[in-house]
């Protein structure tokens, strides 16, 4: 399994497209891999043969796992087991087949669903004593993340999972353990008798408390990841503007009148951002550990709203694009991120993304910078509001824009020149047009 995306741990081999047997050439997709936020396919390096599956479709798998065995063209292997042995690939003691390297997720989940929780993917218990595999403690991922956090050693932890697999249960049991005999040992022999028993109910009260327990996804647990690291990492300050949108609008309806692809006032807001960049090109960078990296297109990222979580789609040249065709693009993507097939590139590069909740009434809000980006812009809702125009007091239509900024790459003096350059597009959007 290949580490698809920078520090992944794990992936989900959700489909084989090459069948056992088949040959292959160089470029071929052999797989396709589901990360966090995209489905990336895993192409041949050469030309060659797929001797043998290790692992089946809808696995979830540790990155430099075996998935498989390829044979260059022409090799011919006549003793598959001395292959897969020399290899240090498990094997079924009974069978002679190979241990799939990997937790099987149930099919009913389907290509969507990214992470179930352990107690569907792990199958009975066998009977009898559990072994420890020649020394190798055998383990679910969420059980190793759980004893990490608690101090535990898996090795002192006995396996009831098949061939002697460590389980959250496991753990969660070991760590209640724990607890009873440190309390057993310091209280008096009453309490510390109450307190044990207490304990030992402690799971079975937790679970019949009146709540729902919603398993994380591996999306969920990638946003949360990647936006611990920003506020965690990245210095953020914040600029904020009030905009008159009559202009913006006007000039939305009036495309709209003619155009088959209709365009959402983001779209006009996302060409206002990229002139901004053409004309301010000190924002258009990135902060990395040796430099400060200056991309020579204007890509720009969308957030994207889904079942799964928040995805941020990247729309490239945008300053090069029709607002018609940025629309169909958006829309494009937008599409794919709630189905959950955008492929992995188009998740990479710009350095700003665009969030929009004026559709649910938002007027004012601040966002986190989505790393590596220096940017973010926050859009609230168009709303008519009292203005002074030439004097006097008239309703006109406002938007209220926060923009978040990594003070690493870019000064405050250049994010308030962006701001400034955005407002007047977005004051007279037929200049972000042309």
């Amino acid at each position: 399994m290949p580490e698809v995306t920078a520090a992944a741990t794990e992936a989900v081999l959700t489909e084989w497209l090459v069948p056992e047997g088949a040959t292959f050439a160089a470029g071929d997709a052999l797989a396709t891999v589901e990360t966090e936020k995209a489905l990336v396919d895993i192409e041949a390096d050469a030309d060659g043969t797929l001797l043998k599956l290790l692992v089946p479709g809808g696995t979830l798998v540790d990155v430099s796992s075996p998935i498989a065995v390829l044979t260059s063209v022409g090799e011919e292997i006549t003793d598959l087991a001395s292959v897969l042995s020399t290899l240090g690939i498990d094997q079924d003691p009974g069978s002679g087949a190979p241990v799939e390297q990997g937790v099987q997720l149930e099919p009913s989940v389907g290509r969507a669903a990214t992470s179930v929780s352990e107690e569907q993917v792990e199958p009975p218990a066998p009977e009898g004593p559990p072994s420890r595999n020649n020394g190798r403690v055998f383990s679910s991922p969420l059980a190793r993340k759980i004893a990490k956090d608690a101090g535990l050693a898996l090795e002192d932890i006995p396996g009831t999972g098949p061939r002697s697999r460590v389980l959250r249960r496991d753990v969660e049991a070991a760590r209640a353990a724990r607890v009873s005999s440190a309390i057993a040992e310091t209280a008096p022999p009453a309490l510390a008798d109450r307190a044990v028993r207490s304990a030992s109910n402690e799971r079975a009260e937790i679970w019949n408390a009146a709540y729902d327990e919603i398993p994380h996804t591996r999306l969920r647990r990638a946003i949360a990841a990647r936006l611990q690291q920003s506020k965690r990492e990245a210095p953020h300050f914040y600029l904020r503007a009030t905009i008159r949108a009559d202009k913006l609008v006007a000039l939305r309806a009036e495309i709209n009148e003619s155009s088959d692809t209709r365009i959402s006032l983001n779209d006009l807001v996302l060409k206002a951002v990229a002139g901004a960049h053409v004309r301010v090109p000190e924002m258009n960078a990135t902060w990395t550990g040796d430099a400060v990296r200056r991309p020579h297109s204007v890509d720009i990222a969308v957030a994207v709203a889904t079942d799964r979580g928040l995805v941020t789609p990247v729309v490239r040249n945008v300053p090069g694009l029709t607002v018609t065709a940025l629309a169909a693009q958006v829309q494009d993507l937008a599409a794919r991120a709630r189905d959950g097939k955008l492929k992995q590139v188009e998740l990479e590069g710009g350095t700003i993304s665009v969030t929009n909740l004026g559709m649910y009434g938002v007027e004012d809000f601040a966002a986190i910078i989505n790393p590596p980006h220096s940017a973010i812009l926050a859009v609230g809702a168009v709303r008519e509001e009292p203005v002074v125009q030439g004097g006097a007091l008239v309703v006109g239509k406002t938007l209220k824009v926060t923009l978040s900024v990594d003070h690493r790459p870019v000064d405050g003096v250049v994010a308030a020149q962006w701001l400034k350059v955005f407002v007047d597009l977005v004051g007279h959007p037929a200049r972000a047009l042309a």
